[in-house]
C-alpha cells in the first residue's frame, strides 16, 4: 500500500463537535435506549432532535442549512453516538455517509438545491440497494427502470433498506440497460410519498432493533428524468463510491460500540465485589480488558485515519482497499470488546437489564452489511498481491 502521513490529532472543531454529541448522548439519548431496542422504535421526535443538533447534515455545505463539515466528523458523530446506541449511529451514518454524500458528490446543482435543504433540516434519506437476491452480489439487480417517454418507471422489491420507516427520500439503484450487467444500473432519487412505493413492517431482528429495515416495493413508479443521479450506467460507479465512504462510516460505528463496551465493563469491575475487593483487581479481569483497549486504540487510529484520507481526495485503489481493511478490523474489535463485556458482567451480561447483552447482539452485524468479513478480506488481498505492504 502507498504510504501517507497520520494525521489523527482532533482539531478544535472536531473536539467540540464531539463533545457536543457526547453531552446529548449522555443526557438525552441514554435514557431511552433500552425503550427503544425493546419496542423496535426510533421515537420522531429522536430524530427532531439530531437534525436540531445539526448532525443529520455534517458535509452539506451552510448555504444549504448543514454543518458544512468534514468526513472526520460525519465519523466523529457516528462513533460518539455508537457509543451510547448503535441503532441511533446508523440511521446518522445512513444519512450522513450514503445519502447526503451521494447528492453532494454527483448530485446536479439544481438536484443539491432541491434536496439537501430537507435533508439537513427534517428529511431523513435511505439507501436501497439490496434485494433479496443481490445480497454480497450487489448488482445482480432485478428492479427494473424502464423507459416512459423522457422518465422511466421503476418495478422491484429492495430489502434490508435502512431507515425505509422514516424516509422522505429514497436513493435507488435499477437496472435500465439488463444486458450491460453492472453497467446498466442506474441510481434515482425517489420521494417516500412517490405513488407505487411501498414500505414493508420493520423487520424483528437480532440487533439495531430501534433502527428500521423494512422492504420496499416499486410498482410502475414514476421517476422525473431530473431525478435520475448521475447518467444512465453511472449506478455502478456511485453505488462503490458511496459504499466505499459507507464501509469507513461502519468501522467508526463499531469503534464507539467497542468504546462503550469498554467503559462499560470498567465501571463495573470497579464496583462488582467478590472476594472482598472489586473484581477490577483480579487479573483475570484486568488482563482482558487491557487487551480490548490496546486493540480499540488500533482500530480507532486506524479508522480516523482512513476518514482523514477519505477527505483528502484520495479514492481508489488506496481508499477501497483501506476502508475494507477498517472496517473488518474494526468489526472484529467490537465483537471482542462486546464478548469481553459480557464476560466481565458475568450472569449480569445475560441480562436485558444491564448494557453488555445489547452490545453483545449490536456487535455481529458489523461483520455482516455493507461488505460482509470474507468480501472484505477478498478486496484487501487482492491489492496485497498486487503490491507488497510497506512498514
Amino acid at each position: 500500500m502507498r504510504g501517507h502521513a497520520m494525521q489523527t490529532p482532533r482539531t478544535g472543531d472536531e473536539e467540540s463537535l464531539r463533545a457536543t454529541v457526547r453531552r446529548w448522548g449522555e443526557d438525552e439519548l441514554r435514557p431511552r435506549v433500552a425503550t427503544m431496542d425493546r419496542d423496535a422504535l426510533m421515537p420522531r421526535e429522536l430524530i427532531d432532535e439530531l437534525f436540531a443538533l445539526g448532525v443529520m447534515g455534517v458535509e452539506i455545505p451552510g448555504r444549504y442549512g448543514g454543518a458544512g463539515g468534514t468526513f472526520v466528523m460525519s465519523s466523529l458523530v457516528i462513533a460518539e453516538l455508537a457509543r451510547v446506541d448503535p441503532a441511533v449511529a446508523v440511521c446518522v451514518d445512513v444519512q450522513n455517509v450514503l445519502v447526503n454524500s451521494a447528492l453532494l458528490r454527483w448530485g446536479n446543482p439544481e438536484q443539491q438545491a432541491r434536496h439537501l435543504p430537507r435533508l439537513a433540516g427534517d428529511t431523513v434519506g435511505a439507501y436501497a440497494l439490496s434485494e433479496p437476491e443481490a445480497g454480497s452480489d450487489a448488482f445482480s439487480l432485478r428492479t427494473r427502470a424502464k423507459r416512459d417517454g423522457k422518465d422511466y418507471l421503476l418495478t422491484g422489491e429492495k430489502v434490508w433498506i435502512t431507515n425505509a420507516r422514516e424516509a422522505g427520500v429514497f436513493v435507488v439503484f435499477a437496472t435500465v440497460a439488463p444486458e450491460h450487467g453492472a453497467h446498466g444500473v442506474t441510481a434515482f432519487l425517489v420521494p417516500g410519498a412517490a405513488p407505487g412505493l411501498t414500505v414493508g413492517p420493520n423487520q424483528d431482528k437480532l440487533c439495531l432493533r430501534a433502527s428500521s429495515s423494512c422492504r420496499v416495493r416499486l410498482d410502475d413508479v414514476h421517476v422525473s428524468q431530473d431525478d435520475r443521479l448521475g447518467e444512465e450506467g453511472e449506478g455502478y460507479d456511485i453505488a462503490i463510491d458511496t459504499l466505499n465512504l459507507g464501509r469507513i462510516g461502519i468501522a467508526a460505528q463499531m469503534v464507539g460500540l467497542a468504546a462503550g463496551a469498554l467503559e462499560e465493563s470498567v465501571a463495573y469491575a470497579k464496583r462488582r465485589h467478590q472476594f472482598g475487593q472489586p473484581i477490577a483487581e483480579f487479573q483475570g479481569v484486568q488482563l482482558p480488558l487491557a487487551q480490548v483497549a490496546t486493540e480499540l486504540e488500533a482500530a480507532r487510529l486506524l479508522m480516523y485515519d482512513t476518514a482523514r484520507l477519505a477527505d483528502s481526495g484520495r479514492h481508489v485503489p488506496e481508499l477501497l482497499t483501506r476502508a475494507a481493511m477498517a472496517k473488518q478490523f474494526c468489526a472484529q474489535v467490537a465483537e471482542r470488546a462486546a464478548s469481553r463485556a459480557v464476560e466481565t458482567f458475568g450472569g449480569n451480561g445475560f441480562s436485558t437489564s444491564h448494557p453488555a447483552e445489547k452490545r453483545y447482539r449490536d456487535a455481529k452485524i458489523g461483520q455482516i452489511y455493507e461488505g460482509t468479513s470474507n468480501i472484505l478480506l477478498r478486496t484487501i488481498a487482492w491489492n496485497v498481491l498486487q503490491e507488497a505492504p510497506r512498514c
